[in-house]
């Protein structure tokens, strides 16, 4: 297609960007189209609006989505069974109690953040929400505590560890992308996370529970709090920290042999096999099989059917991740990639604060974090390349940082929250969103702080 109004080409491609995501935009929030029915609309309306070749835009969707899911469908599979595991054998409400314990009840919304923070790393999201939502209800039925405070804290943890810390799909990918040492990347993840999730969680949510009261579904608090277990009826405080911490400790122990013995060397090819995401979550699964199901007096047919059950409600989850890899590959093939990469070296911004915005608003446009962190790692990494001195574990923090913001109607998550707490639209903004904001700028914050030091 020709330059639109006598514009360069590289404008016009961003402009044909910009009507793509807005009426991504429009079908999602307006007319309540299914966001991956509204992806692949956009996809094939950015490749005929920008001028690809009809064949080459079918061809670069399907590339897109294979791309993308040939690795997040596995490791989704597989974290999304051990995070079921985890909450049928009482692993979560064990490691909850025993926080509890350690903080003290007036602060339950900090061991609440723990838990996210620990309990988040092998788990999608939206599973981990879902499997760790019953703990809010339990403990602020118990203890007397606003539940939008426990919430708000939970989920604070759960999302900062979604988008920065591996081996979380996006941020697997995006240490593909820009070439990142992998145990340096989760190290300083976790340095950044932190401070993040208490900010934007335990602070946060104390102020705004005190603006905003939330009376949750009756029968909801019925159902999760009537499922308590007796404390002999819980898996051990330790045996459950290994078992989430063990696909996490196989990647670092690679890591670790990689610094200290030469690609060709036959222990460090075991181990690097053994550490890879795939190897390591499914050794995790089947020992979890162990620690959280034959050891906790469950059989075979059970832990069959708690397998088969937990994957249901990811299909979602895992079309819309591939429709956005989809989308993503066709604004590259239509060179909007390019285009943004002409523009940012012409505006000489730094790469991590270049990775930052456009994470952000991928996110504010599409909705999903997993898909602007792909996006934005895809755009600067090239840019990146030609500027020598740039920390690339840095650079998958920013682009985390960046894709964590600005969560509204686009965002599945969003309606995950709103629902489970009973919230209006606009009383979901003043919690959910800003507190997504908060989260995202405060981790900003902490990755620039250590570029001081890199």
């Amino acid at each position: 297609m020709e330059s639109l109004f006598g514009l360069s080409h590289e404008t016009s491609l961003l402009i044909y960007a910009v009507l793509a995501i807005v009426g991504l935009i429009v079908l999602i929030a307006k007319f309540n189209t299914n966001p991956f029915v509204a992806l692949i609309v956009a996809a094939l309306f950015m490749g005929l609006i920008s001028g690809m070749k009809l064949p080459d835009i079918v061809t670069s969707f399907q590339e897109g989505v294979a791309g993308v899911l040939g690795f997040i469908s596995i490791v989704l599979g597989l974290g999304t069974m051990l995070g079921k595991m985890m909450a049928e054998s009482g692993g979560a409400e064990r490691v909850a109690r025993t926080l509890v314990k350690v903080f003290g009840e007036k602060n339950v919304h900090w061991a609440m953040m723990v838990v996210a923070l620990i309990c988040g790393i092998p788990v999608f999201f939206q599973v981990g929400v879902v499997l760790l939502i019953p703990l809010v209800f339990v403990i602020a039925k118990h203890t007397g505590t606003s539940l939008l405070k426990i919430g708000l804290s939970l989920v604070a943890g759960l999302a900062v560890v979604h988008s920065l810390v591996p081996p979380h799909p996006a941020a697997m990918l995006a240490v593909g992308i820009f070439e990142a040492d992998l145990g340096k990347t989760i190290f300083l993840a976790m340095l950044v996370a932190l401070p993040a999730a208490a900010v934007a969680g335990p602070i946060y949510g104390s102020y705004i529970s005190k603006k905003i009261k939330v009376e949750p579904s009756g029968d909801l608090v019925d159902q999760f709090t009537k499922t308590q277990r007796k404390e002999e009826d819980l898996p051990g405080f330790g045996i459950t920290i290994f078992t989430i911490l063990l696909p996490v400790l196989l990647m670092l122990t690679a890591t670790i042999v990689d610094l200290n013995y030469p690609a060709e060397n036959t222990f460090r090819q075991v181990v690097d096999f053994i550490g890879s995401p795939v190897v390591a979550l499914l050794l995790s699964l089947i020992f979890s099989f162990y620690s959280f199901g034959f050891a906790r007096g469950f059989n075979g047919k059970d832990i069959l059917k708690f397998t088969n059950d937990c994957l249901g409600p990811v299909a979602s989850i895992v079309l819309l991740i591939g429709a956005g890899g989809g989308f993503n590959k066709v604004l590259t093939a239509s060179g909007v990639g390019d285009a943004i990469a002409q523009f940012a070296s012409d505006a000489h911004l730094s790469p991590i604060v270049l990775a930052f915005l456009i994470a952000g608003l991928i996110r504010a446009a599409v909705g999903s974090a997993t898909v602007a962190m792909t996006t934005a790692a895809g755009i600067v990494a090239p840019i990146a390349a030609t500027m020598p001195g740039v920390s690339p574990e840095l650079l998958v923090l920013s682009v985390g940082a960046g894709s964590i913001m600005l969560s509204h109607v686009n965002d599945s998550g969003f309606w995950l929250i709103k629902e489970f707490f009973n919230m209006s639209v606009p009383d979901t903004l003043k919690t959910w969103t800003v507190m997504e904001t908060i989260l995202s700028f405060v981790a900003f914050g902490m990755v620039l702080l250590l570029d001081l030091f890199m």
